[in-house]
């Protein structure tokens, strides 16, 4: 496995900014996401720093595995956007989980897919969205 991949980001606040993510092997085949829940198996979390103290500050974005398990799609969504500040630099990591199957595994499965940072541009026209 070839993880984390590094990935930066420039998000024009207001907007969606989506991403998808392809997990390889270290071979280039597609990892195997079977036994990472679809709706809870990935995370997408933004913090203005690395460690504990970046970790109590963060938000999550969203993120989901793909029905299929080709893939994982990620989203700043115009909330998340509207909580990031412009002056101050971010850092995200991409996450996917699994728990351990009795009798099979002996640990939970937690891999980082992609990391990197996120610069901010704030937008001219501030229109107002509210997401269901």
């Amino acid at each position: 496995m070839a993880f984390p991949g590094t990935f930066n980001i420039n998000y024009y606040k207001g907007d969606t900014y989506e991403f998808k993510i392809y997990p390889k092997d270290a071979n280039g085949a597609a990892f195997p996401l079977t036994g990472y829940d679809l709706s809870e198996g990935s995370t997408f979390t933004i913090s203005t720093e690395r460690g504990l103290d970046g970790f109590a500050e963060s938000l999550e974005g969203f993120s989901r595995i793909s029905a299929d398990r080709t893939h994982i799609t990620c989203a700043i969504t115009p909330n998340n956007g509207s909580q990031l500040d412009s002056t101050q630099s971010y850092v995200y990591d991409v996450e996917i989980k699994k728990a351990a199957v009795p009798n099979i595994d002996f640990y939970p499965t937690v891999l980082t897919l992609l990391t990197g940072t996120i610069v901010v541009t704030d937008e001219v026209t501030a229109t107002p969205f509210e997401e269901s």
